[in-house]
């Protein structure tokens, strides 16, 4: 299949049909994959640079232009002359006389909007301090997969209303499905993009994790600090009452998922109890990763 945007920044370049046909090419590239790869993007090849340390990301890509066909380049950005003053500008506009795509994994969203204005081939916002499109793919291909719908199901939010959670809005936005958001006063989401989504879906914000969860379909959380930060003072205004436990997943329905992007600060956001429990779904959630990431590659990459 193909997308009509050139690039993948946020979710919401993407059309209401399109993200869900990304999410069933997805499933049927997962099916695929048991039977053998096909080189849907032979001789074609993938730049990713890396700001920010990554496992899931790196690897996802990497193994899914393998697996297409295709090629992928691990640029460090201290390894680049990025490290040493070239602009991100001079930068898209060379990588774009060598490869087919770029993804970026970035701390500024501000520099992947100037890395796609200056580059000729696609870009992909592989994470930003703003979004994680390619998080929320694979999340909503897990759900897809375990709830067989989109509509009609309840989606809950406990935490920081951080980038994924932004994403999560517009994935929700683009699917139907409703959202319920618990945060502490001031951690909530993007305001614009709250503003955008509940144009399309029923979105309920909410300082009480119990009265968000309640009746939840899917439980989603991410860490509030990273893993090596230990600011007790941000850590305070989480702990306990926004922590996914085994008391806080029973206002859930009996038959809840829970969902986490991971890395998991595992007994600060969520204790391992839940996420290694029954209702978790968290490999699945990652292995998914792989198969969104050839999806998408292979739909905004041209022929």
């Amino acid at each position: 299949m193909k997308i009509k945007t050139k690039n993948l920044l946020t979710l919401a370049e993407l059309s209401s049909k399109e993200f869900a046909a990304l999410i069933d090419y997805s499933i049927v590239l997962k099916k695929e994959l048991k039977k053998g790869n096909k080189p849907l993007l032979k001789n074609k090849t993938l730049a990713m640079i890396f700001q920010k340390p990554s496992t899931r990301t790196r690897v996802s890509f990497e193994a899914g232009m393998f697996q297409l066909g295709g090629h992928a380049i691990n640029l460090s950005s201290q390894e680049m002359q990025l490290s040493r003053g070239e602009t991100i500008e001079d930068t898209a506009k060379t990588l774009s006389r060598y490869v087919d795509c770029i993804m970026a994994r970035v701390y500024d969203h501000n520099l992947l909007e100037k890395l796609s204005d200056s580059s000729n081939v696609p870009v992909i916002n592989g994470l930003s301090d703003s979004f994680h499109p390619c998080q929320i793919l694979a999340d909503f291909m897990t759900i897809k997969e375990k709830k067989g719908k989109f509509k009609g199901l309840k989606i809950t939010w406990i935490g920081d209303g951080n980038n994924v959670c932004n994403s999560m809005i517009y994935g929700c936005a683009l699917s139907g499905t409703k959202m319920s958001i618990a945060t502490p006063k001031g951690f909530e989401p993007d305001k614009s993009v709250l503003k955008e989504s509940t144009k399309s879906v029923e979105i309920d914000l909410t300082t009480d994790p119990i009265k968000a969860i309640k009746n939840a379909d899917v439980v989603v959380t991410d860490t509030y600090t990273s893993i090596h930060n230990n600011d007790q003072k941000r850590i305070k205004k989480f702990l306990p009452k926004y922590q996914i436990n085994d008391s806080l997943m029973k206002h859930a329905n009996n038959d809840a998922i829970f969902m986490h992007c991971l890395p998991a600060k595992r007994d600060y956001e969520v204790t391992s109890s839940v996420i290694d429990g029954p209702q978790s779904v968290v490999w699945d959630e990652a292995e998914n990763r792989l198969h969104t990431q050839k999806a998408l590659l292979a739909s905004i990459i041209r022929a």
